[in-house]
């Protein structure tokens, strides 16, 4: 912070990202849980059962990455893979018993690090930052879509 004073707040926010990120490694670490898992985790816990492919989308990751992590899981027992009867294209994504039951350990060990990160805030001061942050995610949201919309106006 004091060797760049006035950094801008893209940097700031990516820094920030980082050091969530670390943060919660270390705890998923103790569980031998890879940080690489959790998003997908986090999904299925709430959405169990949805195709390799929309668990990439879910998760803003490219399909290579999400079909690497599903066989690490796979191995260790998170989830199962299965195709549909009638669909034998797609295929699902299960929890297992071992899998649901990691969120009783991990759930808590994310609020953790969420707690350790406004330790010195007021509740209104964690109130603003979120509504802060959301603002900043609906408008380059906006922005995206401007690009998008611009790029397909060039390619007709």
């Amino acid at each position: 912070q004091e060797a760049v004073p006035n950094d801008r707040l893209a940097h700031l926010v990516r820094d920030t990202a980082r050091a969530y990120t670390r943060a919660l490694q270390a705890r998923l670490a103790q569980h031998q849980v890879p940080f690489g898992h959790w998003a997908f985790l986090r999904i299925l816990w709430h959405s169990d059962g949805l195709t390799q492919r929309e668990l990439s989308v879910l998760a803003g990751v490219m399909e290579p990455t999400t079909f690497s992590a599903m066989k690490a899981m796979e191995a260790l027992g998170y989830i199962e893979r299965r195709q549909a009867p009638e669909n034998k294209k797609n295929m699902y994504v299960y929890l297992t018993p071992k899998g649901r039951a990691l969120q009783k350990k991990l759930v808590p060990l994310a609020e953790q690090t969420n707690q350790v990160s406004t330790q010195g805030l007021s509740a209104q001061e964690v109130q603003a930052t979120r509504g802060v942050l959301l603002k900043l995610l609906e408008n380059l949201a906006a922005d995206e879509q401007s690009w998008a919309s611009k790029a397909a106006d060039k390619s007709v």
